[in-house]
């Protein structure tokens, strides 16, 4: 996947964990935010790698 989806994938599963929030459905946007911070987060651990820079991890 290229960035672009990626960014689509994580924003798609964070409104509908948004909506789900809204709508009382607790379990289920609790893990759609999660998936969304799990993605976001190796997302950003990969590019890290790939560009060279150092992290704290």
């Amino acid at each position: 996947m290229n960035d672009l989806s990626k960014d689509i994938l994580i924003t798609i599963l964070f409104l509908i964990g948004l909506t789900g929030f809204i709508s009382g459905e607790f379990i289920i946007s609790s893990t759609l935010f999660a998936a969304a911070a799990i993605a976001s987060n190796i997302s950003v651990k990969h590019k890290r790698i790939k560009t060279g820079q150092l992290s704290w991890d």
